[in-house]
């Protein structure tokens, strides 16, 4: 399984996701641009030396990520999405894409995934930190398919 980043604004968000993706075995794939600078130290903060235990691919565009992943089902986490993350069902190899966090995705990035879901919120909030939510979806779909770490 594996996350992927759309647009990543905030190197602490990818540094934490870095860390997640360490922790329970998920690959990352970062969509460029990003809205940092790659050698940026706050990267190398928030995933400590988490970093050198997780694989990290970073795409020029969403496109060239289309066509490195290949076959792959790509599940959108979007506010706009109607249907639960928890009332859907993932498989091993799904790709779980975020979008940037001032934005979300584009309209052709959405038209492009396989399925989008929701992770259910209270109605007076608007969105959880990407990071948060990358842990929450990932967490979820990993014990739904037996993939949690022992």
């Amino acid at each position: 399984m594996r996350i992927a980043l759309f647009e990543p604004e905030i190197a602490g968000n990818v540094g934490n996701v870095m860390r997640l993706g360490a922790c329970m075995g998920a690959g990352i794939d970062l969509i460029e641009p990003l809205g940092f600078p790659w050698d940026d130290r706050r990267v190398r903060r928030a995933a400590m030396d988490y970093i050198d235990h997780v694989e990290v691919e970073r795409h020029a565009s969403f496109d060239a990520f289309r066509q490195a992943r290949a076959g792959q089902r790509l599940v959108l986490f979007t506010t706009r999405a109607t249907q639960s993350s928890y009332d859907f069902a993932y498989r091993s190899d799904d790709i779980l894409l975020f979008g940037k966090e001032s934005a979300g995705v584009t309209d052709a990035v959405r038209a492009a995934v396989d399925e989008s879901v929701r992770l259910p919120m209270r109605a007076q909030v608007r969105s959880l930190n990407l990071a948060t939510s990358a842990g929450i979806a990932l967490g979820e779909a990993l014990r739904q398919t037996g993939g949690l770490p022992g």
